[in-house]
């Protein structure tokens, strides 16, 4: 009789065990997941109880998290079974949905050394990577460095009198089929394999990331949104965080997974990191990912995070983070950056869930094109919303081609469709000085090598620096210019289109002006910028009216956030149509009303109606409109 109540007593713990093991998590969050990336570093270092449970409860004081990834392989360290096994046993016992990772390097520290894909021995490697890894988890995510840079001898012969380009592409593609999906699926056929797409997309094509098969060879795509310092070598404007995200989702066919951020920023400020993780969930991420474990441990809070406005009431409060706080019956001293994620995303989960679809203006950039890269993320911190898609977009009012635009064969014929329609196109200097001959057939235009220096705006404004451009030339009467600048405009001997446009048809197509550095777009005077804003915005409710550096992000519900990047307050208006009264904050209930403009100074334009507000600095804003 003992030994039998002992027997059921054991299988009722068995059956306990294995169904809290089983059991759905409880989300920590609303709206989207928020998740921790764990090197494989680390992962190691959880053989150790101690060092597991300890470094966990750190974490997890300060920091809600509903998902975690354990990598399994990084710079040649392979997580034996074993570890794996305790540390995944470990995270669902803690109601956390499990993952794996791969980060496919050889050593990151010798300029991120990646494998040679046509050496034998390096092939066997991986394709044993991905194996153990589905052995274990049902799903895993590939970090950034399943690419190429390898030049080696059997790279060289391989590669024969393709471009590195050409090779590469057809390489990884041949690479993510046969020595990742395949063999996973066959240890796993359950199995899940992601691959997640770094920052640097507009250069992926050189080293074999190729977004126009990757999300079709692969079972989902996540999001690199790290954009850290914008001067680095990366040029990783802050709007980034949120266009990316866009992108991949409309390349994926809606199956981006989430964005994924580090802590690099974070010594320019706190905001700077905040404002990464608040524009990727604004970027109605599925899953907001954490890079990783180790920093949400070792970034300690420091006072030099603090940025100097602080204290005057901006969107993200580090006093207030860096507090005490209770959680549950327990007072919790923050120690970490882990504290700071927390308060971030709680905050903007409590955002997202009134928020609709994203919409934009579109942006058509042609799979593995180069040239004018990453202007979109400049055009965003402009006040211009962008919305990029890899096919020329339909049914819009308005269509923005950059130099990506220019491989297209059948350009002309679509600018010709969409102007047609009555549609307006966007062109950049850079595409026309690409393909003057198939702009020619819309209008006879020419922007050679030639360069002007400009500082003087005219009516719209002078600015202190002086900026170079690229001459815009054009047949009198044939088109005209909307904005011109010079040095000086205002009683000087020459002038140039800033933004110039030509008839045709039943739409008209503008020339946008790019500086030869697209930073000097932040320089352009608030008219300018305005003047852009107004006769980009067709397809929207909303423009911007003030000064650089600030961005709006649009949704189909009649919702809009506008986010001030600057060190300093700004101004700003919103701008719609006449019958726009009022928008109310969405955070807070305040409403703010909309003045209607007196169309008797209105000229070639419907009159519209106008919020005025302040935006504090590295502070954002979010309402209804009606």
């Amino acid at each position: 009789m003992i030994q039998a109540m002992t027997a059921l007593r054991q299988t009722l713990l068995l059956l306990a065990s294995a169904l809290l093991l089983a059991a759905p998590t409880q989300a920590r969050h609303k709206n989207f997941k928020v998740s921790v990336y764990v090197r494989a570093y680390e992962v190691e270092k959880m053989k150790d109880t101690e060092w597991l449970e300890s470094s966990w409860k750190t974490i997890s004081s300060q920091l809600d998290v509903d998902k975690i990834y354990l990598e399994t392989h990084r710079d040649m360290l392979l997580v034996d079974d074993a570890i794996l096994e305790k540390a995944k046993s470990f995270f669902l016992k803690q109601g956390l949905e499990v993952a794996g990772g791969i980060t496919y390097t050889i050593s990151e520290p010798n300029d991120f050394e990646t494998f040679s894909y046509s050496n034998p021995e390096d092939r066997a490697w991986v394709k044993k990577v991905a194996e153990h890894t589905a052995r274990h988890f049902d799903e895993f995510l590939l970090d950034d460095f399943f690419f190429t840079s390898s030049k080696k001898d059997v790279e060289i012969e391989a590669k024969g009198n393709r471009t590195w380009t050409e090779y590469r592409l057809a390489l990884m593609n041949e690479a993510g089929r046969n020595l990742v999906v395949a063999p996973a699926k066959a240890v796993n056929p359950k199995v899940q394999v992601i691959i997640k797409y770094p920052n640097w997309y507009d250069h992926f094509q050189g080293l074999g990331f190729n977004l126009e098969d990757g999300p079709k060879i692969f079972d989902g795509v996540w999001t690199g949104t790290e954009t850290r310092d914008p001067s680095g070598a990366q040029h990783l404007q802050n709007y980034l965080s949120y266009n990316v995200m866009r992108y991949f989702e409309n390349i994926s066919g809606g199956r981006n997974g989430g964005g994924w951020v580090d802590s690099g920023g974070i010594t320019m400020s706190m905001d700077r990191y905040a404002e990464q993780l608040f524009l990727t969930a604004i970027a109605k991420g599925r899953d907001v990912m954490l890079f990783a474990y180790n920093q949400l441990l070792d970034v300690r809070l420091n006072p030099m995070y603090r940025g100097r406005w602080q204290g005057t009431g901006t969107s993200w409060d580090y006093d207030a983070m860096t507090a005490p706080f209770q959680r549950g019956k327990e007072t919790v001293t923050p120690t970490t950056m882990a504290r700071i994620a927390d308060v971030v995303l709680r905050q903007a989960d409590e955002l997202v869930g009134q928020l609709g679809n994203p919409v934009g203006i579109h942006s058509y950039k042609v799979f593995h094109a180069t040239g004018e890269e990453f202007l979109q993320n400049y055009l965003g911190m402009i006040g211009l919303p962008m919305d990029m898609y890899p096919s020329f977009p339909q049914g819009r009012k308005t269509v923005l081609l950059t130099r990506q635009a220019a491989t297209d064969p059948d350009l002309t014929a679509k600018i010709d469709r969409q102007l047609r329609a009555g549609g307006d196109v966007f062109i950049t200097t850079g595409l026309l000085q690409a393909v003057p001959e198939k702009i020619a057939p819309i209008c006879e235009l020419r922007a050679s090598d030639l360069k002007a220096l400009v500082n003087d705006f005219g009516r719209y404004g002078k600015t202190e620096k002086d900026i170079l451009i690229p001459q815009v030339q054009y047949l009198t009467n044939d088109s005209w210019e909307v904005i011109s600048a010079g040095r000086p405009l205002t009683g000087g001997v020459s002038g140039w289109p800033i933004l110039h446009r030509a008839t045709y048809s039943n739409g008209t197509l503008y020339v946008l002006t790019i500086p030869d550095d697209y930073g000097n777009l932040y320089d352009y005077p608030a008219p300018v910028l305005n003047e852009i804003r107004r006769t980009m915005s067709k397809d929207l409710d909303l423009y911007l009216e003030g000064p650089s550096k600030v961005s709006i992000f649009l949704y189909d519900n009649n919702t809009v956030i506008v986010e001030n990047f600057n060190d300093e307050p700004v101004d700003i208006k919103l701008v719609g149509k006449a019958s726009l009264t009022k928008l109310t904050d969405l955070e807070t209930g305040e409403t703010v009303a909309a003045e209607k403009e007196d169309a008797r100074f209105v000229w070639r334009r419907e009159p519209s109606s106008k919020a005025s507000m302040t935006l504090k600095p590295h502070s954002y804003r979010a309402f209804r409109y009606e």
